[in-house]
């Protein structure tokens, strides 16, 4: 029996798409680069999955900072 990929594909209903990546500079540099060429970037996830997004479909990006680990919940600034 031969390997089977499975390929997921969202068209409309996604309004966000979260990925966890290993370098977030990395990242940017290539959606940058993907902006300036057009088509679709490719991005590699910390489980070595890639997702493909159409440049044209993107409305923001947001690069969470290690710094920056945001949570839920109403404690006071420290």
């Amino acid at each position: 029996m031969s390997d089977t990929v499975k390929v997921r594909i969202g068209v409309e209903g996604a309004r966000e798409l979260e990925i966890d990546v290993e370098d977030g500079d990395a990242v940017s540099a290539t959606l940058e680069a993907g902006l300036a060429a057009g088509g679709i970037v490719w991005i590699v996830d910390a489980d070595g999955d890639r997702h493909g997004i159409a440049v044209d479909k993107l409305a923001f990006v947001v690069v969470q900072g290690d710094d920056n680990k945001g949570g839920v919940g109403f404690a006071p600034p420290a």
